[in-house]
């Protein structure tokens, strides 16, 4: 087994391993960040507590929290699968901080055996796609978050003729992770195994069942949207939306969204998001129910070099 990749960090920081203990704390930093970038929060508040404990993931492998002098969170780093987060507080900016996670972050997944690294970074935070443009990244995909104000007028439409609609219930998981994963096939570069998607989604603490509707034709899945609360936010999020590829120009894409947004009405939440990217083709459904985009962001990503006797579960 490869070690840790050792950085430098400014005088005064400390850095450790991540752990599932220091979540809400990470999660507090994240909000802070994205804040700065965005002017809101993230769209669902367990997102890292998600990252920590996905399959294959070791904390003190694959993460970095670097404390600041007066012992706070100060930022982090996550690496796995060639994705990575790295997130700065934005009063610990401009000390190096960002640049030193982002080579342990490269090191990190080159010792794996990774062949390329990509992150996700807010529009509105141009030092960081600057920091990652001077490091020789790309942007290869834009993100967007959408938001509709709830309720929506309209109700929900009918369904088609032979399409029933009820909520997720215990059972449904696997079916659902077909589903989705058959239709991400199109743009994904990889199927999720059932443990990882499980983490992403239905094993998410703040996974809402009722606001979560399925469809059917005849028996068979046809449609999946899986949702999530943010009660403290007054929001809910769209975690997937899947429609099977012989059953789509039905309409059950608006069915089933306008399905979770009388839910999430009825739970009291003002207003509803979701994300989609370039790679979907989707922006314009959802500009046409009526979503607008709130904030954009850019997936940045860079090859690595190849580390001798690296392979994966290396490290």
């Amino acid at each position: 087994m490869r070690p840790c990749p050792a950085f430098d960090i400014p005088p005064g920081y400390l850095a450790r391993p991540a752990a599932l203990a220091d979540a809400d704390a990470i999660q507090r930093l994240v909000a802070v960040c994205e804040h700065a970038a965005h002017g809101a929060a993230p769209a669902v508040p367990d997102g890292v507590a998600a990252r920590l404990t996905l399959p294959g993931v070791d904390p003190a492998r694959d993460t970095v929290l670097v404390s600041g002098p007066d012992g706070t969170c100060a930022a982090w780093a996550w690496v796995r699968g060639r994705r990575c987060a790295i997130d700065v507080h934005p009063g610990h900016r401009g000390r190096g901080l960002g640049t030193a996670l982002l080579g342990w972050a490269q090191a990190r997944a080159g010792l794996a055996g990774d062949d390329r690294l990509a992150q996700t970074v807010a529009d509105g935070d141009r030092a960081a796609g600057a920091l990652l443009r001077a490091a020789g990244w790309a942007p290869l995909v834009t993100e967007w978050l959408l938001e509709i104000a709830l309720p929506v007028p309209g109700g929900v439409p009918e369904p088609p003729p032979g399409v029933t609609v009820r909520p997720f219930a215990a059972g449904d998981e696997r079916a659902a992770h077909r589903l989705t994963e058959d239709a991400f096939d199109e743009w994904q570069q990889r199927r999720k195994p059932y443990d990882e998607w499980a983490r992403h989604t239905v094993h998410r603490a703040s996974f809402t069942p009722s606001a979560s509707p399925l469809a059917f034709d005849g028996g068979q899945l046809v449609g999946v949207l899986l949702s999530l609360d943010v009660p403290a936010s007054g929001e809910g999020y769209v975690e997937r939306l899947a429609v099977r590829r012989d059953h789509r120009g039905r309409g059950l894409a608006r069915l089933l969204l306008a399905t979770a947004f009388r839910a999430f009405a009825g739970r009291g939440r003002r207003a509803c998001t979701l994300g989609t990217h370039t790679d979907t083709g989707a922006l314009s459904l959802y500009e046409h129910l009526g979503m607008t985009v709130r904030h954009s962001s850019t997936i940045y990503g860079t090859p690595l070099a190849a580390v001798p006797g690296a392979g994966p579960g290396g490290g």
